[in-house]
């Protein structure tokens, strides 16, 4: 990193980090920590780079001392305490998104600015449902709303919770960009709906970052695979779009300044097609940024704007400092500047410029961002850097011919379908990348999550890229790597103690969401449930070797339960799928028989009392005993119930039953079981009498670490020890088997 003009990234990074802490807390300890800052400037003020990153904390603690302000306004916080129901004005600030549920729902991001006799601004989150085509509305449309206040989870900007349960009143016409870009946006849908869809539904991901209709698995595949990047809209789209412009104007041999015009206004293009919301900004301003670093080989001149434009950034939007994207953004940015250069000079001595950049340029971006995929994820991809390698020669002519598509299908439909068919064929590739990559075992290593995970791999990949300049310690990391994974293979496939012997039941650590492993024979187990994505439940069946699935039985459609879904299937026989007669959320069930159509696995509708038996396992649809309607939740409370016997072992698996269905299984007779699956993640909705009457010796609560719904119920869990039960959690344990051993069961938490 000789020779990089980092001065103004102590202001940059004091910036950042004084509003997230800032953002975290409250409005009195922003002020305290912005006048601290302030008086501390003004003392160290003959160091630079102290008193550089002391203004910048000053910059990032006042900007957001000042929305904390607005947000924490007495008059709109008297409203939220009274969870009044206003009559409201908003102004949209973001596309719509769309919520899984029996009845369609969204969640809009919006700026109140009138709450009955009111006036104010203040950004709010609406959460709307029932009637009104919510889908249509776009940023900037004011809209009138009906709707009931309520508080929000914090550690953001937002005031309160809109909930609004009529029709929206629209007040005037979007902006004329917004109309600009939803015409364009539409033209590019309509012109790739013909389209296979996987193609055709990573096409305007790709482009603009709609991924409204790429289907679930495509976009699992993506996750598992490290290209999340390329369904979202990031700096790389201006780079490659504004790059093959310059392309275009060299050839021509234009001028600098025509060059310039051109460039601006080509980003401008960009920001009006991806809808100039303050993501879409930022990603034009960081992947400009890298294209100039880049095209003209002046490193110096773009960290400092980076720095300075990542301050600036915050300040006007103190939002970002705790937002992942944001995140991400930086990083990669950061990672192209400091990074890519060398590592392409360093390979142009054996590789042509061209084949150089290629490998320098995704390999740097992935390094600089993985600390933070880590720290989300909870993982390390070790495929990320080869499949992002294979893809790149296909994300230039795809992106390119996409906004090629797009911009043309107002004026000339037909040759926008044809533009779009010939870009599917690179966006096959790039679906065929991301779904061998992400099938691959081992793709990707379980790592610690949150900032402990993100600091100790940021460690580690710094003490790395200063320890290769060396070539003794290049040689020597090369030799201990490569003698640990030869030397670990074998005892990890000898002795590696997972799964214990003679398992009998897995609970599989999904995250929030659940997932059950049945063993019928070595090789083969019934799986209840898929949780919430497909890395996570393709990891767990992977790591107890299921080869074979001969029932896959889906409790109900919520996506925390049917997301992963085809991480069952990947690499997977899977004989036949049970559904409940349910249908509802409809995006679960589609998603469901969309994945058992591609295997060709017949699909069933469970009825109660129904038989199976497979292998040793006799199960018994227990429940629900009649359809029920009207409830809290009537798809949790039409959970397929199963009773499932292992010879003298029983088991009760309660999908995410609640206190309705619960109490028609009391009524039923429903009897004792040695092991159970708490019902939805043990939250509070239990009947006592149920609990009572299955008494059960082991509780299994599968449940996501940190979740925001408060599960477990630490009533149930003290109801269920009461009672004599040992509770078990995943989000403390990891996979959790259920074994026989000499005639006992045993509890073996894999973590």
């Amino acid at each position: 990193m000789t020779g990089r003009d980092l001065r103004l990234a102590p202001l940059a990074l004091g910036c950042w980090l004084a509003a997230y802490a800032a953002l975290l807390t409250s409005l009195p300890i922003a002020v305290a920590i912005t006048a601290a800052a302030t008086v501390a400037a003004l003392v160290f003020r003959r160091r630079r780079i102290v008193c550089l990153a002391l203004i910048g904390v000053a910059l990032g603690a006042g900007a957001t001392a000042a929305r904390l302000a607005i947000r924490d306004d007495p008059a709109i916080t008297r409203l939220v305490d009274d969870k009044a129901t206003i009559a409201a004005e908003v102004v949209v600030r973001d596309d719509p998104r769309s919520l899984p549920g029996r009845t369609p729902s969204w969640l809009i991001d919006a700026e109140l600015t009138r709450a009955d006799d009111l006036r104010l601004s203040v950004p709010v989150l609406v959460i709307a449902s029932g009637d009104g085509d919510w889908r249509a509305l776009l940023p900037g449309q004011r809209i009138a709303v009906t709707g009931r206040l309520g508080a929000t989870r914090g550690g953001d900007l937002q005031a309160a919770v809109l909930a609004v349960n009529r029709p929206p009143r629209l007040i005037g016409r979007a902006p004329w960009a917004q109309r600009a870009a939803g015409g364009l946006r539409a033209g590019l849908q309509k012109a790739c709906a013909g389209l296979e869809p996987r193609r055709g539904g990573l096409l305007p991901g790709l482009v603009v970052g709609d991924t409204s209709r790429l289907p679930p698995e495509v976009q699992e595949d993506f996750k598992a695979a490290g290209m999340t990047h390329l369904t979202a809209v990031s700096g790389s789209n201006v780079a490659i779009i504004i790059g093959c412009l310059l392309l275009f104007l060299r050839w021509c041999r234009a001028s600098p300044a025509i060059c310039a015009a051109a460039c601006v206004l080509g980003v401008a293009g960009f920001v009006i097609l991806a809808r100039p919301s303050p993501s879409v900004l930022r990603a034009a301003v960081m992947g400009g940024l890298a294209l100039a670093a880049l095209a003209t080989g002046r490193g110096r001149a773009a960290l400092p704007a980076l720095s300075a434009t990542v301050a600036i950034l915050v300040v006007v939007d103190p939002e970002l400092a705790a937002d992942a994207g944001f995140t991400l953004s930086v990083c990669a940015t950061a990672g192209l500047l400091l990074l890519a250069p060398g590592w392409r000079d360093a390979l142009q001595r054996r590789l042509p410029r061209v084949a150089a950049e290629a490998l320098a340029v995704p390999a740097a971006a992935q390094v600089a961002c993985a600390p933070v995929i880590a720290a989300l994820s909870g993982s390390v991809s070790l495929v990320a850097i080869p499949a992002n390698l294979l893809a790149t020669a296909a994300v230039a002519p795809a992106t390119v011919l996409g906004v090629l598509a797009a911009a043309s299908s107002p004026i000339w439909p037909r040759g926008a379908e044809f533009v779009a068919w010939l870009a599917s064929y690179p966006a096959a590739w790039l679906v065929t990348v991301a779904r061998v990559a992400a099938g691959l075992p081992g793709a990707a290593l379980p790592w610690p999550s949150g900032t402990p995970g993100a600091v100790l791999l940021a460690g580690l990949t710094v003490m790395a890229l200063v320890g290769f300049r060396s070539a003794t310690v290049r040689r020597v990391v090369l030799v201990v790597t490569a003698a640990a994974v030869l030397g670990a293979a074998p005892v990890r496939l000898l002795a590696s103690g997972w799964p214990p012997k003679g398992w009998l039941v897995v609970a599989c650590d999904v995250g929030q969401g659940d997932a059950t492993v049945l063993r019928t024979q070595d090789g083969a187990a019934v799986v209840v449930d898929a949780g919430p994505e497909p890395a996570a439940v393709a990891g767990c069946l992977d790591r107890l070797g299921i080869t074979t699935v001969p029932l896959l039985v889906i409790s109900h459609f919520h996506a925390d339960h049917v997301g992963g879904v085809a991480g069952v299937f990947r690499g997977r026989r899977v004989s036949a799928v049970l559904t409940p007669d349910w249908p509802e959320p409809v995006e679960g069930r589609t998603g469901v028989l969309a994945a058992a159509a591609a295997a060709r696995s017949p699909v069933s509708v469970a009825t109660p009392g129904e038989v199976r038996r497979i292998g040793p396992l006799t199960m018994t649809v227990t429940g629900p005993v009649t359809p029920l309607r009207g409830t809290r939740s009537d798809p949790n409370n039409n959970s397929i119930v199963l009773s499932v016997s292992f010879g003298g072992t029983s088991v009760l698996l309660t999908g995410d039953a609640e206190v309705e269905e619960q109490q028609e299984l009391v009524a039923a007779g429903v009897g004792r079981a040695d092991v159970l699956k708490v019902a939805h993640h043990g939250s509070a909705f239990q009947d006592p009498a149920f609990l009572a009457a299955v008494a059960p010796a082991i509780a299994l609560v599968s449940v996501g670490a940190g979740n925001d719904y408060g599960h477990p119920n630490p009533a149930v869990l003290a109801s269920l020890t009461r009672g004599g039960a040992r509770v078990v959690r995943t989000d403390q344990a990891g996979d959790v088997a259920i074994a026989i051993d000499a005639g006992q069961l045993t509890v073996t938490p894999r973590s």
